[in-house]
């Protein structure tokens, strides 16, 4: 037997003392706690239906990885500083202080195994965004300094480029390197367009075919669009951490970069959490509506093929989908993608678990990231793998980025010789003339 200590599920950021990190992660959780917070904390009846919701509960049979377990330090910290009574609570000792190491090992519950898809969302029966709730309760994490390092790393970087993948100067370089690769033009930097096009990191790196493609389908459309060094990325790290503050930062940088071009539309990559970060949390910084439309790549490839204005060819496979949680369930695009796939002459099996109530990938929130982790995503990925093979499909497609990469991973690992293709590449390569 080894004599080497065993590496701590936990990492920490920064050198706060033990009590620091504690009340750090407490002021932050109770500003958490406003009306919508404090009624879902009232509301959970402990029925457990929201356990058989959650892939990695299912996949490993852990009671740990109950979602409505992994909110336990969040409702203590509720009903301790922020309940109608938590002067009693306190006073007679109801509900334990938090510690220390229970806050350091609720890191592996909320970033390791909660990719916040939603699913436990969908089934509670008290209606409890349990989803939400974890994101909140990574805010707290992220101020004590307790999220996993690999993400911390991501954060970082962002902090200092506004991207964990490139600093903006290298962004002009990267996409004369893609226009060159795949032989179409990228605009870069135009002082006036029509549609800011942001990103995902992979695609400035290992998925530059869906970069280049999208350019492909816009050029076909004949409209003005640009990238801008000013807002790029998409993926928004601070929204995955807990990094408020961050998360802030990147969703305006790509808005006050739209509007300063005089761009009317933000189109997002396949990219899930870029959907939840700037469709549908980007409001939370600006008085009124935004001044910008803001679009997912399917949105936008439904809408130019419902108005004729993009034609494609069919290709006549059966195909399988899967739907991305922040895109389909959080998002509301079930519909969008299908109709896509229908223009292209692709009929859907679908999966065991589709649409609203399809299974996750296993890699969102961070977690297809965050390394510590992969032990649990092979456990779903082998679910999904199943799920997959059940179809009998040609085609395995789907409409995230991340999604995506997750996938790839397990395929690789378990030697699956299905290969998960990008919505936007099919459309680009089976455009009509």
């Amino acid at each position: 037997m080894s004599t080497a200590a065993a590496k701590p599920g936990f990492d920490r950021q920064g050198e706060l003392s033990d009590e620091a990190r504690v009340d750090a992660a407490m002021r932050s959780f109770v500003r958490e706690f406003g009306v919508t917070a404090a009624v879902h904390m009232e509301a959970c009846v402990r029925c457990g239906m929201c356990a058989e919701a959650c892939h990695f509960h299912v996949t490993t049979g852990e009671a740990k990885y109950t979602p409505a377990y992994k909110l336990e330090p969040f409702r203590r910290a509720y009903f301790r500083e922020a309940s109608p009574f938590a002067p009693i609570v306190r006073a007679l000792g109801l509900v334990k202080k938090l510690g220390i190491d229970e806050l350091q090992q609720w890191q592996e519950l909320i970033y390791d195994s909660c990719t916040m898809c939603g699913r436990c969302t969908l089934v509670c029966p008290m209606g409890i965004d349990i989803a939400e709730l974890v994101k909140e309760a990574r805010h707290g994490m992220f101020k004590a300094g307790l999220i996993p390092e690999r993400l911390a790393l991501m954060d970082r970087a962002a902090q200092q480029w506004g991207s964990p993948a490139t600093p903006p100067e290298d962004l002009p370089d990267i996409l004369a390197e893609v226009s060159e690769e795949h032989g179409v033009p990228i605009p870069c930097d135009l002082e006036r367009a029509d549609i800011l096009v942001t990103a995902a990191p992979a695609e400035l790196g290992d998925h530059t075919k869906a970069l280049a493609d999208a350019a492909k389908i816009l050029n076909r459309l004949g409209l003005k669009w640009t990238m801008h060094q000013g807002g790029f990325d998409a993926s928004n790290i601070g929204f995955n951490n807990g990094d408020l503050k961050l998360q802030e930062r990147l969703t305006k940088a790509l808005i006050d970069t739209a509007v300063k071009i005089g761009a009317k539309t933000i189109l997002l990559p396949e990219c899930g959490h870029a959907y939840g970060a700037a469709r549908w949390e980007a409001a939370k910084w600006y008085d009124g509506a935004l001044p910008v439309r803001i679009i997912h790549m399917t949105e936008f490839l439904d809408e130019q093929i419902a108005s004729g204005k993009l034609r494609v060819k069919p290709i006549g496979d059966t195909a399988t989908f899967h739907d991305p949680c922040q895109i389909v369930r959080r998002g509301g695009l079930e519909a969008a993608a299908r109709r896509v796939l229908a223009a292209l002459g692709l009929p859907l099996t679908e999966l065991k678990d589709h649409g609203v109530a399809g299974f996750c990938c296993g890699g969102g929130g961070g977690v297809v990231s965050n390394i510590r982790a992969a032990p649990l995503r092979a456990k779903v990925f082998e679910m999904k793998k199943a799920q997959v093979e059940a179809t009998g499909a040609k085609r395995f497609v789907t409409s995230c980025g991340q999604c995506r990469i997750t996938l790839e991973q397990g395929a690789k690992a378990t030697h699956w010789t299905k290969k998960p293709e990008s919505l936007l590449e099919l459309v680009a390569e089976n455009m009509a003339e």
